[in-house]
């Protein structure tokens, strides 16, 4: 496979994904103030922190409110990681790649680029946000579970394995790290700081569409130490940052000149190792998932030397 060819394929895996988790976490998130208490002021500011744009936030928007933060995340063209341009980005890649995907992808991201195109208007009023991120979580899964279901397991799937699991690893680290930002507890009665940190917990584990699976597997009441644990441990939770890795360490083994790969992705298990929430407070957790966020950032850059610049 020529390089150019696979770094379309791995880039269409990453927007996809990336568009998925955007469209889950403005979702979560506006859930999430919905049902807040009125003593907890707990705005829209911290949504780009999670997705790494707070830089290019502030220097387009002067307010941190709802609106601005919406048309920055979901529409804003200026902003490489909003959830139009993934899609868009999505599906270039898929067709100057089209030789290397199967022709019924193609007319199901054709389908997600109008419906974001036509629709993502709609959703920085609350009247329609809802209805069109459910459709692009939708229509997401459907392409994922399209090309999962049949792509032959060669090179171009590796590829794709790769994008996807690397971007979810990231954004999981992202989510969880909303319950090491500090929200102001101080000024609530105690019982309601309670209620707001499992409320948070809660949420986080929503965004992932976590929240069965872990009452089902763990059986036990939403806390900040097990959740956590949770979506950074556990081998069996196909979005855990553990299963990510696993997963992005098995498809490294079919493909070529994989060896320094290996030791990267070791590297950031290893990392990963060390975050033992039950040992951590806020800070200490949010300093682990920075060098996490840190070694998966590591993990691209060799993905990149070895196979697309090499």
């Amino acid at each position: 496979m020529l390089s150019r060819v696979a770094e379309r394929i791995y880039w269409l895996a990453r927007y996809l994904e990336r568009a998925e988790n955007t469209a889950r976490l403005v979702s979560t998130y506006h859930f999430l103030l919905l049902d807040l208490p009125k003593g907890a002021q707990v705005g829209w500011r911290a949504l780009p922190v999670i997705t790494g744009g707070q830089a290019q936030f502030a220097e387009r928007y002067a307010r941190a409110d709802e609106r601005n933060t919406l048309r920055f995340l979901l529409a804003d063209a200026a902003n490489p990681g909003s959830l139009a341009n993934s899609v868009a980005w999505a599906r270039e890649n898929f067709r100057t790649s089209r030789e290397e995907l199967p022709g019924e992808a193609w007319e199901r991201i054709n389908e997600l680029h109008l419906f974001v195109t036509e629709g993502v208007a709609s959703a920085l009023a609350r009247g329609g946000r809802f209805e069109f991120l459910s459709g692009v979580i939708r229509r997401c899964q459907q392409l994922t579970g399209l090309l999962h279901g049949v792509m032959s397991r060669g090179n171009a799937y590796d590829f794709i394995e790769l994008g996807r699991h690397l971007e979810r690893a990231d954004m999981t680290s992202r989510v969880i790290d909303i319950g090491t930002q500090g929200h102001p507890l101080s000024d609530l009665p105690r019982d309601e700081a309670v209620q707001l940190d499992v409320h948070v917990w809660t949420s986080i584990l929503k965004a992932l569409t976590a929240y069965q699976m872990y009452r089902k597997d763990l059986r036990i009441a939403v806390n900040d130490t097990d959740v956590a644990a949770y979506l950074l441990h556990d081998g069996n939770f196909p979005r855990s940052v553990r299963h990510c890795l696993n997963e992005i360490e098995a498809s490294l083994g079919n493909l070529p000149l994989h060896g320094d790969m290996l030791r990267r992705v070791r590297s950031a298990s290893h990392l990963l190792a060390q975050i033992k929430p039950a040992e951590l407070d806020a800070a200490g957790l949010h300093q682990g998932l920075d060098g996490l966020q840190i070694g998966i950032c590591a993990i691209h850059e060799g993905i990149r030397e070895t196979w697309f610049r090499g």
